[in-house]
Protein backbone atom coordinates (compact mmCIF):
# COMPACT_ATOMS: atom_id res chain seq x y z
CA UNK A 1 0.00 0.00 0.00
CA UNK A 2 2.79 2.43 0.83
CA UNK A 3 4.44 1.70 -2.50
CA UNK A 4 1.19 2.38 -4.38
CA UNK A 5 0.61 5.65 -2.50
CA UNK A 6 4.18 6.73 -3.18
CA UNK A 7 3.96 5.88 -6.86
CA UNK A 8 0.60 7.63 -7.22
CA UNK A 9 2.22 10.92 -6.23
CA UNK A 10 4.35 10.76 -9.38
CA UNK A 11 1.78 9.27 -11.77
CA UNK A 12 -1.93 9.58 -10.91
CA UNK A 13 -1.66 12.98 -9.18
CA UNK A 14 0.16 14.71 -12.10
CA UNK A 15 -2.31 13.12 -14.55
CA UNK A 16 -5.22 14.44 -12.51
CA UNK A 17 -3.69 17.91 -12.24
CA UNK A 18 -3.14 17.96 -16.00
CA UNK A 19 -6.76 16.98 -16.62
CA UNK A 20 -8.06 19.61 -14.21
CA UNK A 21 -5.91 22.66 -14.95
CA UNK A 22 -4.96 22.04 -18.57
CA UNK A 23 -8.12 20.38 -19.92
CA UNK A 24 -10.53 21.93 -17.46
CA UNK A 25 -12.01 18.63 -16.30
CA UNK A 26 -13.11 18.55 -12.68
CA UNK A 27 -13.96 15.80 -10.22
CA UNK A 28 -17.66 15.10 -10.05
CA UNK A 29 -18.41 16.25 -13.61
CA UNK A 30 -16.10 14.93 -16.33
CA UNK A 31 -14.14 12.81 -13.86
CA UNK A 32 -16.28 10.45 -11.79
CA UNK A 33 -15.84 7.05 -10.25
CA UNK A 34 -17.06 5.47 -13.47
CA UNK A 35 -15.00 7.61 -15.89
CA UNK A 36 -11.74 8.01 -14.01
CA UNK A 37 -10.50 4.63 -15.30
CA UNK A 38 -10.55 6.14 -18.76
CA UNK A 39 -9.68 9.75 -17.92
CA UNK A 40 -6.72 8.80 -15.70
CA UNK A 41 -5.71 5.73 -17.68
CA UNK A 42 -2.18 6.99 -18.30
CA UNK A 43 -1.59 7.81 -14.65
CA UNK A 44 -3.17 4.57 -13.41
CA UNK A 45 -1.21 2.46 -15.90
CA UNK A 46 2.04 4.24 -15.04
CA UNK A 47 1.26 3.89 -11.32
CA UNK A 48 0.68 0.16 -11.71
CA UNK A 49 3.91 -0.35 -13.64
CA UNK A 50 5.91 1.86 -11.28
CA UNK A 51 4.41 0.26 -8.16
CA UNK A 52 5.17 -3.26 -9.39
CA UNK A 53 8.72 -2.21 -10.31
CA UNK A 54 9.23 -0.49 -6.97
CA UNK A 55 7.86 -3.44 -4.98
CA UNK A 56 10.11 -5.80 -6.94
CA UNK A 57 13.10 -3.51 -6.36
CA UNK A 58 12.41 -3.21 -2.65
CA UNK A 59 11.82 -6.92 -2.07
CA UNK A 60 14.93 -7.83 -4.05
CA UNK A 61 17.41 -5.41 -2.50
CA UNK A 62 15.73 -5.22 0.92
CA UNK A 63 14.22 -8.69 1.43
CA UNK A 64 11.75 -9.44 4.16
CA UNK A 65 10.52 -12.68 5.70
CA UNK A 66 8.09 -13.85 8.34
CA UNK A 67 10.00 -17.12 8.68
CA UNK A 68 12.42 -16.00 11.39
CA UNK A 69 12.92 -17.67 14.76
CA UNK A 70 15.63 -17.73 17.43
CA UNK A 71 16.04 -21.49 17.32
CA UNK A 72 17.44 -23.42 20.27
CA UNK A 73 18.79 -26.91 20.71
CA UNK A 74 17.65 -29.47 23.25
CA UNK A 75 19.84 -32.17 24.77
CA UNK A 76 18.27 -35.55 25.47
CA UNK A 77 18.99 -37.21 28.79
CA UNK A 78 19.93 -40.74 27.72
CA UNK A 79 22.07 -43.16 29.75
CA UNK A 80 24.64 -45.32 28.01
CA UNK A 81 22.96 -48.48 29.29
CA UNK A 82 19.42 -49.34 30.21
CA UNK A 83 18.38 -49.87 33.78
CA UNK A 84 15.77 -49.28 36.45
CA UNK A 85 15.75 -45.96 38.29
CA UNK A 86 16.82 -46.18 41.92
CA UNK A 87 17.00 -42.51 43.01
CA UNK A 88 15.91 -39.22 41.38
CA UNK A 89 17.85 -36.15 42.56
CA UNK A 90 16.16 -33.31 40.62
CA UNK A 91 12.69 -32.17 39.59
CA UNK A 92 11.10 -31.15 36.33
CA UNK A 93 11.59 -27.47 35.28
CA UNK A 94 14.54 -27.18 37.65
CA UNK A 95 17.53 -25.04 36.66
CA UNK A 96 20.64 -27.21 36.74
CA UNK A 97 24.37 -26.73 36.29
CA UNK A 98 26.82 -28.91 34.42
CA UNK A 99 27.83 -31.82 36.65
CA UNK A 100 24.55 -31.98 38.57
CA UNK A 101 23.49 -35.56 39.35
CA UNK A 102 20.08 -36.21 37.82
CA UNK A 103 19.29 -39.82 38.75
CA UNK A 104 20.93 -43.20 39.18
CA UNK A 105 20.03 -46.73 38.24
CA UNK A 106 20.52 -49.97 40.15
CA UNK A 107 22.10 -53.04 38.57
CA UNK A 108 22.79 -56.16 40.63
CA UNK A 109 25.13 -57.57 37.98
CA UNK A 110 27.32 -54.46 38.27
CA UNK A 111 27.55 -54.82 42.03
CA UNK A 112 28.49 -58.48 41.54
CA UNK A 113 31.19 -57.48 39.03
CA UNK A 114 32.71 -55.08 41.56
CA UNK A 115 32.67 -57.73 44.31
CA UNK A 116 34.27 -60.24 41.92
CA UNK A 117 37.02 -57.78 40.98
CA UNK A 118 37.74 -57.03 44.65
CA UNK A 119 37.89 -60.78 45.41
CA UNK A 120 40.38 -61.25 42.57
CA UNK A 121 42.62 -58.57 44.04
CA UNK A 122 42.51 -60.25 47.45
CA UNK A 123 43.27 -63.59 45.80
CA UNK A 124 46.31 -62.15 44.02
CA UNK A 125 47.56 -60.61 47.29
CA UNK A 126 47.21 -64.02 48.94
CA UNK A 127 49.15 -65.55 46.05
CA UNK A 128 51.91 -63.02 46.73
CA UNK A 129 52.24 -64.37 50.30
CA UNK A 130 52.41 -67.93 48.99
CA UNK A 131 54.89 -66.92 46.29
CA UNK A 132 57.21 -65.25 48.82
CA UNK A 133 57.16 -68.43 50.90
CA UNK A 134 57.85 -70.57 47.83
CA UNK A 135 60.67 -68.25 46.85
CA UNK A 136 62.22 -68.61 50.31
CA UNK A 137 61.91 -72.40 50.06
CA UNK A 138 63.51 -72.31 46.60
CA UNK A 139 66.43 -70.28 47.96
CA UNK A 140 66.91 -72.79 50.78
CA UNK A 141 66.85 -75.71 48.33
CA UNK A 142 69.43 -73.95 46.17
CA UNK A 143 71.73 -73.51 49.16
CA UNK A 144 71.23 -77.14 50.16
CA UNK A 145 71.85 -78.51 46.68
CA UNK A 146 74.80 -76.16 46.19
CA UNK A 147 76.41 -77.50 49.41
CA UNK A 148 75.68 -81.09 48.42
CA UNK A 149 77.17 -80.49 45.01
CA UNK A 150 80.31 -78.92 46.45
CA UNK A 151 80.75 -81.81 48.91
CA UNK A 152 80.29 -84.42 46.20
CA UNK A 153 82.68 -82.54 43.92
CA UNK A 154 85.37 -82.39 46.61
CA UNK A 155 84.86 -86.10 47.35
CA UNK A 156 85.14 -86.88 43.66
CA UNK A 157 88.36 -84.88 43.35
CA UNK A 158 89.83 -86.59 46.44
CA UNK A 159 89.03 -90.11 45.23
CA UNK A 160 90.22 -89.33 41.75
CA UNK A 161 93.54 -88.09 43.15
CA UNK A 162 93.97 -91.20 45.25
CA UNK A 163 93.11 -93.44 42.32
CA UNK A 164 95.73 -91.72 40.21
CA UNK A 165 98.45 -92.52 42.77
CA UNK A 166 97.87 -96.25 42.35
CA UNK A 167 98.21 -98.83 45.08
CA UNK A 168 94.66 -99.95 44.67
CA UNK A 169 93.56 -97.48 47.38
CA UNK A 170 90.45 -96.43 45.41
CA UNK A 171 89.01 -98.59 42.68
CA UNK A 172 87.97 -97.16 39.34
CA UNK A 173 84.40 -98.21 39.93
CA UNK A 174 84.20 -96.03 43.05
CA UNK A 175 85.57 -93.06 41.11
CA UNK A 176 82.99 -93.58 38.35
CA UNK A 177 80.25 -93.97 40.93
CA UNK A 178 81.34 -90.71 42.58
CA UNK A 179 81.33 -89.00 39.17
CA UNK A 180 77.72 -90.09 38.70
CA UNK A 181 76.90 -88.69 42.13
CA UNK A 182 78.45 -85.33 41.19
CA UNK A 183 76.37 -85.24 38.01
CA UNK A 184 73.21 -86.01 39.98
CA UNK A 185 73.99 -83.29 42.54
CA UNK A 186 74.71 -80.82 39.74
CA UNK A 187 71.40 -81.64 38.06
CA UNK A 188 69.62 -81.26 41.37
CA UNK A 189 71.29 -77.85 41.82
CA UNK A 190 70.20 -76.80 38.33
CA UNK A 191 66.63 -77.83 39.13
CA UNK A 192 66.74 -75.84 42.37
CA UNK A 193 68.07 -72.80 40.54
CA UNK A 194 65.29 -73.15 37.96
CA UNK A 195 62.69 -73.35 40.72
CA UNK A 196 64.20 -70.24 42.30
CA UNK A 197 64.06 -68.40 38.97
CA UNK A 198 60.45 -69.54 38.52
CA UNK A 199 59.51 -68.30 41.98
CA UNK A 200 61.35 -65.02 41.34
CA UNK A 201 59.57 -64.65 37.99
CA UNK A 202 56.21 -65.16 39.64
CA UNK A 203 57.03 -62.40 42.13
CA UNK A 204 58.47 -60.00 39.55
CA UNK A 205 56.20 -60.54 36.54
CA UNK A 206 53.28 -62.95 36.78
CA UNK A 207 51.69 -61.88 40.05
CA UNK A 208 52.15 -58.10 39.47
CA UNK A 209 50.54 -58.51 36.04
CA UNK A 210 47.66 -60.46 37.58
CA UNK A 211 47.23 -57.75 40.21
CA UNK A 212 47.24 -54.98 37.61
CA UNK A 213 44.68 -56.93 35.58
CA UNK A 214 42.49 -57.39 38.66
CA UNK A 215 42.78 -53.69 39.50
CA UNK A 216 41.86 -52.77 35.92
CA UNK A 217 38.82 -55.02 36.14
CA UNK A 218 37.83 -53.30 39.38
CA UNK A 219 38.34 -49.85 37.84
CA UNK A 220 36.30 -50.88 34.81
CA UNK A 221 33.53 -52.17 37.04
CA UNK A 222 33.61 -48.91 39.05
CA UNK A 223 33.46 -46.87 35.83
CA UNK A 224 30.50 -48.91 34.65
CA UNK A 225 28.89 -48.38 38.03
CA UNK A 226 29.57 -44.64 37.69
CA UNK A 227 27.67 -44.65 34.42
CA UNK A 228 24.64 -45.70 36.40
CA UNK A 229 24.54 -42.18 37.82
CA UNK A 230 23.51 -39.74 35.09
CA UNK A 231 24.91 -36.19 35.24
CA UNK A 232 24.05 -33.03 33.35
CA UNK A 233 26.75 -31.97 30.90
CA UNK A 234 25.44 -28.43 30.28
CA UNK A 235 23.70 -25.65 32.16
CA UNK A 236 20.01 -25.45 31.43
CA UNK A 237 16.43 -26.17 32.43
CA UNK A 238 14.90 -29.62 32.74
CA UNK A 239 11.87 -30.27 30.58
CA UNK A 240 9.64 -33.36 30.28
CA UNK A 241 11.53 -34.91 33.18
CA UNK A 242 9.00 -37.11 34.97
CA UNK A 243 11.09 -40.02 36.23
CA UNK A 244 10.09 -41.92 39.35
CA UNK A 245 11.78 -44.63 41.34
CA UNK A 246 11.28 -47.94 39.58
CA UNK A 247 10.94 -46.51 36.04
CA UNK A 248 12.89 -48.35 33.37
CA UNK A 249 15.09 -46.20 31.11
CA UNK A 250 16.30 -47.52 27.77
CA UNK A 251 18.76 -45.55 25.59
CA UNK A 252 17.15 -46.92 22.42
CA UNK A 253 13.47 -46.37 23.12
CA UNK A 254 12.95 -44.03 26.05
CA UNK A 255 14.89 -40.99 27.22
CA UNK A 256 14.62 -39.63 30.72
CA UNK A 257 13.85 -36.07 29.57
CA UNK A 258 15.51 -33.13 27.85
CA UNK A 259 17.66 -30.18 28.87
CA UNK A 260 17.08 -26.77 27.31
CA UNK A 261 20.44 -24.92 27.37
CA UNK A 262 20.38 -21.63 29.24
CA UNK A 263 23.44 -20.15 27.55
CA UNK A 264 25.74 -20.69 24.60
CA UNK A 265 25.20 -20.80 20.85
CA UNK A 266 22.53 -23.50 21.15
CA UNK A 267 20.37 -21.58 23.62
CA UNK A 268 18.56 -19.43 21.02
CA UNK A 269 19.55 -16.27 22.90
CA UNK A 270 22.46 -15.30 20.68
CA UNK A 271 21.11 -15.48 17.13
CA UNK A 272 18.01 -15.69 14.94
CA UNK A 273 17.63 -18.06 12.00
CA UNK A 274 15.67 -16.62 9.08
CA UNK A 275 14.59 -18.10 5.76
CA UNK A 276 14.57 -15.71 2.75
CA UNK A 277 13.57 -16.17 -0.87
CA UNK A 278 16.24 -17.81 -3.01
CA UNK A 279 16.23 -14.83 -5.38
CA UNK A 280 17.95 -12.75 -2.70
CA UNK A 281 20.98 -15.05 -2.51
CA UNK A 282 23.16 -12.53 -4.39
CA UNK A 283 22.02 -9.63 -2.18
CA UNK A 284 22.28 -11.00 1.36
CA UNK A 285 25.92 -11.10 2.39
CA UNK A 286 27.73 -11.53 5.67
CA UNK A 287 27.76 -8.17 7.45
CA UNK A 288 24.53 -6.90 5.86
CA UNK A 289 22.40 -4.93 8.33
CA UNK A 290 18.95 -6.18 9.33
CA UNK A 291 16.06 -5.58 11.73
CA UNK A 292 13.60 -7.90 13.41
CA UNK A 293 10.47 -7.66 15.52
CA UNK A 294 9.20 -10.63 17.56
CA UNK A 295 5.88 -11.60 19.09
CA UNK A 296 7.40 -12.29 22.51
CA UNK A 297 8.77 -8.72 22.61
CA UNK A 298 6.11 -6.58 20.89
CA UNK A 299 6.48 -2.98 19.77
CA UNK A 300 10.25 -3.41 19.62
CA UNK A 301 12.60 -3.21 16.64
CA UNK A 302 15.88 -5.03 17.22
CA UNK A 303 18.88 -4.08 15.01
CA UNK A 304 20.70 -7.12 13.67
CA UNK A 305 23.35 -8.06 11.14
CA UNK A 306 23.96 -11.11 8.99
CA UNK A 307 26.54 -13.43 10.57
CA UNK A 308 26.26 -16.41 8.24
CA UNK A 309 24.54 -17.38 5.01
CA UNK A 310 23.99 -21.09 4.46
CA UNK A 311 25.77 -22.17 1.30
CA UNK A 312 23.11 -24.72 0.30
CA UNK A 313 19.32 -24.89 0.09
CA UNK A 314 17.87 -27.53 2.41
CA UNK A 315 15.28 -28.70 -0.12
CA UNK A 316 18.03 -30.00 -2.39
CA UNK A 317 19.51 -32.52 0.02
CA UNK A 318 19.31 -36.20 -0.86
CA UNK A 319 20.36 -39.44 0.74
CA UNK A 320 20.38 -43.04 -0.36
CA UNK A 321 16.99 -44.72 0.04
CA UNK A 322 15.27 -47.70 -1.48
CA UNK A 323 13.29 -45.58 -3.96
CA UNK A 324 14.49 -43.25 -6.69
CA UNK A 325 14.17 -39.53 -6.12
CA UNK A 326 11.27 -37.84 -7.90
CA UNK A 327 12.06 -34.14 -8.38
CA UNK A 328 8.34 -33.36 -8.54
CA UNK A 329 8.15 -34.17 -4.85
CA UNK A 330 10.63 -31.35 -4.28
CA UNK A 331 8.67 -28.86 -6.38
CA UNK A 332 8.31 -26.42 -3.48
CA UNK A 333 11.43 -24.23 -3.43
CA UNK A 334 13.38 -24.05 -0.23
CA UNK A 335 14.51 -20.89 1.51
CA UNK A 336 17.91 -19.31 1.93
CA UNK A 337 18.81 -19.85 5.58
CA UNK A 338 20.50 -16.85 7.19
CA UNK A 339 21.85 -16.45 10.71
CA UNK A 340 21.27 -13.01 12.24
CA UNK A 341 23.05 -11.79 15.37
CA UNK A 342 22.27 -8.66 17.43
CA UNK A 343 24.08 -5.53 16.36
CA UNK A 344 24.44 -4.52 20.00
CA UNK A 345 25.16 -6.62 23.07
CA UNK A 346 22.03 -7.82 24.82
CA UNK A 347 19.88 -7.12 21.78
CA UNK A 348 17.90 -10.34 22.20
CA UNK A 349 17.28 -9.88 25.92
CA UNK A 350 13.62 -10.51 26.58
CA UNK A 351 13.12 -12.46 23.35
CA UNK A 352 11.96 -15.99 24.15
CA UNK A 353 13.77 -18.68 22.10
CA UNK A 354 11.45 -20.23 19.53
CA UNK A 355 9.26 -17.14 19.19
CA UNK A 356 7.82 -15.96 15.87
CA UNK A 357 9.71 -13.04 14.30
CA UNK A 358 9.62 -10.85 11.20
CA UNK A 359 12.97 -9.92 9.68
CA UNK A 360 14.12 -7.31 7.18
CA UNK A 361 17.55 -7.16 5.57
CA UNK A 362 18.77 -3.88 4.06
CA UNK A 363 21.25 -3.59 1.21
CA UNK A 364 23.89 -0.90 1.68
CA UNK A 365 25.93 0.30 -1.32
CA UNK A 366 27.76 3.26 0.22
CA UNK A 367 31.21 1.74 -0.25
CA UNK A 368 30.41 0.70 -3.83
CA UNK A 369 29.16 4.20 -4.66
CA UNK A 370 32.30 5.82 -3.20
CA UNK A 371 34.61 3.39 -4.98
CA UNK A 372 34.51 5.46 -8.17
CA UNK A 373 33.98 2.43 -10.39
CA UNK A 374 30.33 3.19 -11.20
CA UNK A 375 28.89 5.38 -13.89
CA UNK A 376 26.63 8.32 -13.07
CA UNK A 377 23.54 6.29 -13.94
CA UNK A 378 24.66 3.44 -11.69
CA UNK A 379 25.41 5.84 -8.84
CA UNK A 380 21.92 7.35 -9.10
CA UNK A 381 20.40 3.85 -9.30
CA UNK A 382 22.15 2.55 -6.17
CA UNK A 383 21.36 5.79 -4.31
CA UNK A 384 17.71 5.16 -5.16
CA UNK A 385 18.01 1.50 -4.08
CA UNK A 386 19.40 2.49 -0.68
CA UNK A 387 16.78 5.21 -0.27
CA UNK A 388 13.76 2.99 -0.91
CA UNK A 389 14.89 0.75 1.95
CA UNK A 390 13.15 3.21 4.24
CA UNK A 391 9.84 1.93 2.85
CA UNK A 392 10.51 -1.54 4.20
CA UNK A 393 11.69 -0.05 7.49
CA UNK A 394 8.36 1.80 7.79
CA UNK A 395 6.45 -1.37 6.90
CA UNK A 396 8.34 -3.34 9.56
CA UNK A 397 7.42 -0.75 12.18
CA UNK A 398 3.79 -0.89 11.10
CA UNK A 399 3.96 -4.70 11.38
CA UNK A 400 5.42 -4.32 14.88
CA UNK A 401 2.38 -2.23 15.82
CA UNK A 402 -0.15 -4.54 14.18
CA UNK A 403 1.48 -7.84 15.25
CA UNK A 404 -0.01 -7.96 18.78
CA UNK A 405 -3.46 -7.02 17.48
CA UNK A 406 -3.24 -9.62 14.72
CA UNK A 407 -2.05 -12.29 17.13
CA UNK A 408 -4.56 -11.56 19.88
CA UNK A 409 -7.68 -10.49 18.00
CA UNK A 410 -7.60 -11.93 14.50
CA UNK A 411 -5.81 -15.19 15.23
CA UNK A 412 -7.76 -18.37 15.95
CA UNK A 413 -4.98 -19.75 18.19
Amino acid sequence: MLEVLLCSLFTILPDYLFRKYRQGKTWGKEITFFTMWYELRWGISACTILAISLVTLIFYYHPSTTNATPMFRTVSIIPEKSGRVQHVFVENHQQIKAGTALFNMYDESQVAAIDTAKAQILQVEAEFVTAYAQHAVAISLVERDKSAYQRSLHEYDRKKTLASKGGNIISESEVEKMADTVAIKKASLSASLANQALAQGALDTILPAKKVSAIEKLNTALVEQGKRTIYAHIDGELQQFALQQGDFVNPMFRSAGIIVPSSGKASGKEAVQAGFNQLTANVIKVGTFAEITCMSKPFTIIPMKVAHVQSVIASGQIRTVETLLDIRERARPGTLTVRLVPLYEGGLDGVIPGTKCIANVYSYHHELINSGTLSTTEVIYFHMVDAVGVVHAIILRMQALVLPVKGLVFSSN
